[in-house]
């Protein structure tokens, strides 16, 4: 096991920056954000700590990168701002999850309602979903693994990773019998396994999901902090790191959006607790025109949401 950490002059440069007007910039937060923010320098914080290493698979060790800062970030040409014409995010799902397309509807509310918590400000519209053979993306069948797999483009994940099984040999998602299929024919996805809608399974796609839109937004791979923007190689790093920003990384998305960090993150409280109990369930058998609510699996969001109020009790000092 490894530890990344940086001295506090490397960590100070990389948010404020050494550019007077970033510098201005930076002076010009409220209290509560700067003492958030400086977090980042203290080598004590209970908030905001070193990146970890665990093997030498980790993605900082296996894919070197160099470190986007502030001022980079700032200043990149081809970054995605949002403005008063294109202020939206679009969700658009592929295929269906769960038994039902209830099921699939509620979960995907429940991702939407999340990202416009985490991207505070921005409008978060929902797609009709639309099975494989509209996106004319090819496929192949894993030879090791006999899962299908979807060669896709940016800003695009698969619900399936985040089972519970997926990695192991009794996945049922497994292809029972090898079969060659031409890149045109989808009917081998055609009533395919989807994983079981469990609170660990929604945490691992509101973490994607928000990972992928903020490289959307133009934020790199972090290598500053333990951040969400983390790159990932495989499920047992991707759990490992943490499902907010660090305060560089967090700077960049204020900066795009312009949101205020306390009613963002009073916007993902009330994420976590809204419509996370006593609401009815939806069994299999239950179709489309009878829906009724899926309560939503928030057990794993419970640190997390601790750590959401420590954050705002910094801001509201």
């Amino acid at each position: 096991m490894q530890t990344v950490r940086h001295s506090e002059h490397t960590l100070r440069t990389a948010l404020i920056s050494k550019n007077p007007a970033l510098v201005s910039q930076y002076e010009k937060l409220d209290a509560g954000e700067k003492r958030l923010m400086d977090e980042a320098f203290r080598p004590d914080s209970d908030l905001f700590g070193p990146i970890t290493l665990h093997s030498q698979s980790d993605w900082i060790t296996s894919h070197p990168e160099a470190p986007q800062d502030f001022e980079e970030f700032f200043n990149d040409p081809y970054r995605k701002t949002p403005s008063p014409q294109e202020h939206s995010i679009y969700i658009q799902c592929i295929g269906l999850l769960g038994n039902t397309r209830s099921i699939s509807e509620e979960y995907v509310k429940w991702l939407k309602g999340y990202c416009e918590a985490f991207f505070y400000g921005l409008t978060v519209k929902l797609l009709e979903p639309v099975p494989v053979s509209a996106t004319r993306c090819s496929f192949r069948i894993n030879d090791n693994t006999q899962n299908l797999q979807i060669h896709a483009g940016v800003g695009i994940f698969s619900f399936a990773r985040y089972g519970s099984d997926f990695y192991s040999s009794h996945y049922e998602g497994k292809l029972k019998k090898l079969q060659k299929k031409s890149s045109s024919d989808y009917s081998v996805f055609d009533n395919y396994y989807v994983p079981e809608v469990t609170s660990v399974l929604l945490l691992r796609s509101c973490k994607t999901l928000t990972h992928e839109i903020g490289h959307i937004f133009g934020l790199r791979h972090c290598q500053w902090l333990a951040c969400l923007m983390q790159g990932s190689n495989h499920l047992e790093e991707a759990d490992q790191r943490p499902l907010d920003l660090c305060p560089i990384c967090l700077r960049k998305l204020q900066s795009a959006i312009g949101f205020h960090l306390k009613d963002r993150y009073k916007a993902l409280v009330r994420w976590v607790d809204a419509e996370s109990t006593d609401t009815p369930t939806v069994s299999p058998e239950r179709s489309r025109e009878d829906p009724l609510s899926l309560p939503k699996p928030v057990e794993a969001f419970k640190e997390w949401r601790e750590w959401i109020t420590k954050c705002l009790a910094v801001l509201q000092k």
